[in-house]
């Protein structure tokens, strides 16, 4: 039986999910997790789509993405592709990276993007490996956050409108709305 069409149109706004075959690792040190920014970053500019936030972890990635053509296909074809080849290439291995087709949900706007962005920077945070946002290197909070310069692939600014019209105001209202749904944050409340 042939897999379902995925449904692609133009102006569309994806969380897409990948993770590593059997949940392995797809990146193995920072030289991966710099060939795996480049590789997202050149799809991203081949593709034309905007990235509003991702994030980047040792066996999977988050990524939420709007495509004003509908090739979400094709480019993540060529950006797990590529990337797959050049890790196994470099770690001597064979085989699927990925496991399977990636995942993706179609996002409505301005709520819904604003609470995908939080979910996909605390990923990091809820793994136990950081206890802030800030500290994981691999994910488009610092940028967005106003911590780090915005690669040119993240539409950073397009996220942060949903926050505030200042650009100022609008960093301090997202590294709030990130920090209410910490680890920490919540048990506090909870409380």
């Amino acid at each position: 039986m042939p897999r379902p069409l995925r449904t692609e149109f133009a102006g569309a706004i994806h969380h897409v999910r990948a993770r590593g075959n059997r949940r392995q690792a797809i990146v193995g040190d920072q030289y991966d997790f710099v060939a795996l920014t480049a590789r997202l970053a050149r799809a991203i500019a081949l593709m034309e789509w905007g990235c509003y936030a991702y994030c980047l972890m040792h066996n999977y990635f988050h990524l939420l993405i709007e495509t004003p053509k509908p090739n979400l296909g094709r480019g993540m074809q060529l950006l797990c592709g590529s990337y797959a080849q050049g890790f196994n290439h470099r770690h001597g291995r064979d085989g699927h990276l990925f496991e399977g087709r990636y995942r993706t949900t179609i996002v409505s706007r301005d709520a819904h993007l604003g609470e995908l962005a939080r979910y996909l920077v605390l990923n990091p945070v809820r793994a136990g490996i950081c206890g802030d946002p800030a500290d994981w290197r691999w994910s488009s909070y610092r940028a967005t956050a106003g911590f780090d310069e915005a690669p040119s692939f993240l539409a950073a600014d397009a996220l942060l409108s949903i926050f505030a019209a200042d650009a100022t105001i609008a960093r301090e209202h997202y590294r709030e709305f990130v920090a209410e749904g910490t680890p920490a944050r919540l048990a506090t409340a909870g409380a």
